[in-house]
């Protein structure tokens, strides 16, 4: 008995299979999916422009009332009382603090006992000198007599002016023993107690006025030869802690003339605009501000704020090359321009043609209905 081999009808099979796959290539039928076109984005679109823009140096400084005085005694006795705290407000003459005045009123009675010895000696001397005058006219006194006592005389009348000139000053010093307000403002620092001896040159309080801020900055002298600044000149300025004021146009009003030997910087003060001094709440004395100070002009690159997409912390602009397909390019920015523009440091040359008004990063090789978008100056597109 003979075994058969399945060996042709295996080779009509595969006849049948390839048979098969040439008419379902014949009929065009796809063997492999193809990728789908890139899409059309509908927006507008801008040119990256290259423009002069300001060079500025910026400073630090500090916010300072237009008048501040240190208050203190001029005489040394026990405080008895203290009638303000830190933020009180108060009015020029207003007493704000006592100081024993015994110390005061025994130097008072001191200096006048003293005036009275002075003019008792005065009015005796006074007498002597008429006394030797009308001898020395009837020969019964010698010259040098006479002029002994005109000596004594005028001794005694230069006594007297010391001493009243005593009385003065301890009046005055008698007077110091209630410490009044200089100006109207307001109390910033406490720094004495009842029962603190109050001695002179020792603060006690601190006044400062209200309304009219000054900003107040430190200004290397290489910045000031290079910004040429002077009295009269304008400063562009900004408060940290107030950043809803936005930028504020101030005014050099003081400047040292040299440089401080040890910190070879300028003293430079500018007074803040009505506007930011009578903001509410007040600008508070010490707050840090800053200046932008312009040291000519430079080269920039500006996009509008519009072409800018952020992505996983990054700022990217979508870019459309020769061909019209777009790309997502990674850019560092600068400053904010004035015409609704950004400045970029890096990521763009300048010249390249940028999508504006993008919500998301498009996929790359999109392409950008009728290419260009009519755009004005300022970077705000027409949509196509």
């Amino acid at each position: 008995m003979r075994t058969q081999h399945p060996l042709p009808h295996r080779r009509g099979l595969l006849a049948a299979f390839a048979a098969g796959l040439l008419l379902a290539a014949c009929q065009g039928g796809p063997v492999h999916d193809e990728a789908p076109p890139p899409p059309t984005l509908d927006a507008a679109t801008a040119t990256a422009e290259r423009l002069e823009v300001p060079r500025t140096v910026e400073i630090q400084g500090s916010l300072a009332a237009e008048r501040t005085a240190s208050l203190s005694a001029r005489v040394m006795a026990p405080v008895t009382a203290v009638r303000v705290a830190a933020g009180d407000r108060v009015s020029r003459g207003q007493a704000l603090v006592d100081i024993d005045p015994q110390a005061a009123r025994g130097q008072l009675a001191q200096a006048q006992g003293a005036l009275e010895q002075a003019r008792a000696a005065l009015a005796l001397a006074e007498r002597n000198h008429r006394r030797y005058q009308a001898l020395a006219e009837r020969d019964a006194a010698a010259e040098m007599e006479v002029d002994v006592a005109r000596m004594e005389h005028e001794r005694a009348a230069g006594a007297v002016a010391q001493a009243e000139g005593a009385v003065a000053a301890a009046s005055a010093v008698a007077a110091d023993s209630t410490v009044v307000a200089p100006f109207d403002g307001r109390v910033v620092a406490r720094r004495v107690e009842v029962g603190d001896l109050a001695a002179p040159g020792r603060p006690l309080l601190v006044v400062e006025s209200q309304g009219a801020r000054r900003a107040r900055f430190e200004v290397p002298e290489s910045t000031v030869a290079a910004t040429a600044l002077a009295v009269g000149s304008e400063v562009t300025l900004s408060v940290d802690a107030r950043p809803g004021l936005g930028a504020l146009t101030g005014r050099v009003v003081e400047m040292s003339p040299g440089a401080d030997p040890a910190t070879h910087a300028f003293e430079l003060q500018v007074a803040l605009p009505d506007a930011a001094t009578q903001s509410e709440p007040p600008l508070a004395s010490g707050s840090a501000v800053r200046a932008a100070l312009p040291v000519g002009r430079r080269t920039a690159v500006a996009v509008p704020a519009a072409a800018l997409l952020h992505r996983g912390g990054l700022e990217l602009v979508v870019v459309v090359g020769d061909g019209g397909g777009t790309t997502s390019r990674a850019v560092t920015t600068g400053d904010a321009l004035a015409d609704g523009r950004v400045e970029i440091l890096s990521g763009l040359a300048g010249g390249e043609t940028v999508v504006v008004g993008l919500a998301a990063v498009p996929p790359a090789g999109s392409r950008v209905a009728g290419h260009a978008g009519a755009v004005d100056e300022r970077g705000a597109g027409d949509e196509h």
